[in-house]
Formats: structure tokens, C-alpha cells, sequence
């Protein structure tokens, strides 16, 4: 339609045009008039040209159009999708998973007053096993999750529980805060220089003088110049019992790393230990001093610790006037390297420990034990050590003594990932 309105439209300017002359001159000829539409006709073609020309460049605007709306769209769930795939990857990055398994296989001899005991004979444990997050929000924050999963044969039960759950800020090598459940400063520490955790607790971990880890507060930091220190204060019950008493108890750490194989610390604790309750209040603080002083290398270790401790047991009871008592204890420990194999080192290692677990009340009570053991590495990150331990515990009454004598040998493991 646009085209003949366009050819109309020339014709009419054509013929106001020739108006005047064919007002004044002869008429048209056949001829001429022959060649005004041919004329007309041509110009029609040449308008329908440009038409079709115009249609066909908007068409090709109007897919244009479309394709940049397209790509726009795919650009955008492209940047979406690119935009997830980096969180997630962030979030992978930024995350660490792992774990550690402690267990053992073992044959066990236990005479109580020398009868034998039902901890007597052969079995499997998995002492402890660690599952491990830990999550970086930034260059200060993060957090960290363990759970521990234990089972021993001589008890027949599993657990699962909570080992540590705190959120971390590190605001300067001096000053790292902790939130929650986490590693006390004493026993975390003497572990690092004793190395054979998964063998054995340490002393005061092993006879339950000391948590490894509890609810609370924990500050710590490196001073320079190989000084470092750790503070707690926390519920006092330990990791499996975050309940809350009227008071919070106390543990600190203080270390001087003369070299970076050779360490002495001082430690202490106060407090309740959880018990002091609104309803059931507690008679006597226990309280707990500790000294280290440990050498390792790669090659060789070689370390102690001592303690002194009050009241453990005595926290609440019902004796008038209130009973008080003390325990101090000592361990050594030994390890050299024999070979050197393709996964690390071959090592011969040992341990005494003699405790007097009741010094006022019933000095008779005593505990001693030793172990002894080659470690083999099976692979980089696994290690296997066959050991033999043996126990002598003296507990009970004065009027009732009880003597527990426990002889282990067996194979202990450790597993990390």
C-alpha cells in the first residue's frame, strides 16, 4: 500500500508539473503518454525496492533485537551461575575437613587383689575418632567443629559426643580468642612435645586430674622472643558437660621455648570443676600447679612434668567439718629414632609415671605405671606401635584397700585425614 500511495503521490507532482504546458500547448501524444508510465511504473519498482530493502533491514534490527535480548539473558544466567560456582568454590577453600583415629588391639591381663577382672582378655578399641571442620570467614574470623567418637571393649559402650565447637578470632599473633568448646592450655601443650598421644594420655589426663578441653573462653598468643602463654576460663565439668555452676573456674599456661626443639612451661588451675550448684553447694576449690620441661627433635625426645593438686574428689561432700587432700605426681618420657624408612621413622620409646594419689588422707593410695614400644610408620600420615603397658593402682579406704595390677600388650594405631 505504502508503495502505490508513494507512485500516486510522484504521478500528481508529474502532472501539476506538465499542467501548465499541456494548459498551453498541444495535447499529449500516445507516445508521451506511454512514457510517463513507463516512467511511473519505473519509479514504483524502485519505491518497492527500497521498501523491501526497508522491511528486510528491520527484520534484520527486529532479530538483532532479539539476539541481543538472548545473550543479554544468557550473559546473565551465565554471571548467576559463575557467581555460585565461586561461592561455592569459596566456600570449598575456605573450608577443611579431616579426621584422626586412635585404636588399638590388644590382649589384657587385670587382676583386682589378685583375682581376675572382666577387663581381662583379648578385643579391639577405637579409643578416639575425630571428624574435623574447620571454616575460614575471613582473614580474622573462623570456626571450628570436632566430633569424637570412642568405643572400648573393657566398658562395651560407644559414645559420640561433642570434642570442640568454638568461633575463632585472630586478631594478632599475641591475642587468638576462642569461643566455646575448646583445648585446655596444659594438656594440649604437653602432648606436642610428648608425641605419643594415641599410645597414651598424659599424666594428668590419664589419671582425670586435668579436661583436655572445656566450655568457655580461651585466649591465647605468642609473645616473642619464644614466649608464649594460654588462658581459660571456663564451666569447669569438661567437654561432655557444658552445664553451668555459680562460678567459673580457672586454667593458664605459661611457656618459654628456649630453642624450637627445647620448652619449659608452667601451668595452674582453680575452681569448682562445675560442682559449685545453687542447690548443692561445694566445700573445698580444687586447685592444680604443673611445670614441664621437654626437649624434641626429630631424632630424639626426651621430657617430664610434675603436678600438685588439691582437693580432687573433696569438691562437694557431706562430711563435717569438710575433708581436705592433696595428690602430686610425676612422668617421664623417652623416644629415639632407629631407622629411617620411606614414610619416616622407626622409633623405640618409653614412659614411667608415679603418682601419690592421696598424700593427707590415705597415703597408701598410689599409682605407677610404664609403658614401652616401637613405632613403625606404614605410611606418611599411619602409624602402628606395638607396646606393652603396665598398671599398678592402690585405691580405696585405709580399712579396705584395693590393689588393681593391669598388664597390656597389643598393637596401637594412628590414623590421619
Amino acid at each position: 500500500m505504502r508503495s502505490h500511495s508513494l507512485a500516486l503521490a510522484v504521478a500528481a507532482v508529474l502532472g501539476l508539473a506538465s499542467a501548465p504546458t499541456l494548459a498551453a500547448g498541444p495535447a499529449v501524444t500516445p507516445a508521451q503518454l506511454e512514457q510517463l508510465q513507463a516512467q511511473i511504473a519505473a519509479l514504483q519498482a524502485q519505491v518497492q525496492q527500497l521498501q523491501s530493502q526497508s522491511e528486510s533491514l528491520q527484520a534484520q534490527s527486529d532479530a538483532q533485537s532479539e539476539v541481543n535480548i538472548t545473550q543479554a539473558q544468557a550473559l546473565e544466567t551465565a554471571q548467576k551461575s559463575q557467581a555460585k560456582v565461586d561461592g561455592l568454590a569459596k566456600l570449598v577453600n575456605d573450608t577443611k575437613i579431616g579426621g584422626r583415629m586412635f585404636f588399638d588391639l590388644s590382649t589384657i591381663d587385670q587382676k583386682r587383689d589378685g583375682q581376675k577382672t572382666d577387663a581381662t582378655g583379648t578385643g579391639f578399641d577405637v579409643k578416639r575418632f575425630y571428624l574435623t571442620v574447620d571454616h575460614k570467614f575471613n582473614d580474622i574470623w573462623s570456626a571450628n567443629l570436632t566430633t569424637d567418637f570412642q568405643y572400648s571393649s573393657a566398658i562395651g559402650n560407644t559414645e559420640l559426643f561433642v570434642k570442640n565447637a568454638y568461633v575463632q578470632g585472630s586478631f594478632d599473633p599475641a591475642f587468638v580468642l576462642k569461643i566455646g568448646a575448646a583445648g585446655m592450655p596444659w594438656t594440649g601443650y604437653v602432648e606436642k612435645y610428648y608425641g605419643y598421644r594415641y599410645v597414651e594420655n598424659t599424666l594428668t589426663d590419664r589419671l582425670k586430674y586435668a579436661n583436655s578441653a572445656d566450655w568457655g573462653a580461651h585466649a591465647s598468643g605468642d609473645l616473642g622472643e619464644g614466649f608464649n602463654y594460654a588462658v581459660s576460663v571456663v564451666n569447669g565439668a569438661g567437654y561432655k558437660n557444658p552445664s553451668r555452676s555459680k562460678g567459673v573456674d580457672v586454667e593458664g599456661r605459661v611457656g618459654w621455648e628456649i630453642t624450637p626443639e627445647f620448652a619449659v612451661a608452667i601451668g595452674g588451675y582453680s575452681g569448682y570443676l562445675g560442682q559449685d550448684r545453687q542447690t548443692d553447694g561445694a566445700e573445698k576449690r580444687y586447685t592444680r600447679g604443673d611445670v614441664m620441661v621437654a626437649y624434641a627433635s626429630p631424632v630424639f625426645r626426651l621430657g617430664g612434668e610434675y603436678f600438685t593438686a588439691r582437693n580432687l574428689g573433696y569438691v562437694q561432700q557431706s562430711t563435717l567439718p569438710a575433708l581436705s587432700d592433696k595428690a602430686t605426681g610425676w612422668s617421664l618420657w623417652s623416644s629415639v629414632r632407629l631407622a629411617e624408612v620411606a614414610n619416616g621413622d622407626v622409633s623405640l620409646f618409653g614412659r614411667y609415671d608415679s603418682t601419690d594419689t592421696s598424700k593427707t588422707l590415705n597415703p597408701f593410695r598410689e599409682d605407677s605405671y610404664w609403658n614401652v614400644g616401637v613405632e613403625y610408620p606404614v605410611l606418611k600420615n599411619f602409624k602402628l606401635a606395638a607396646v606393652y603397658k603396665d598398671t599398678d593402682a592402690r585405691t580405696g579406704a585405709l580399712a579396705s584397700p584395693v590393689r588393681t595390677e593391669t598388664r597390656e600388650l597389643g598393637i596401637w594405631g594412628d590414623l590421619k585425614f
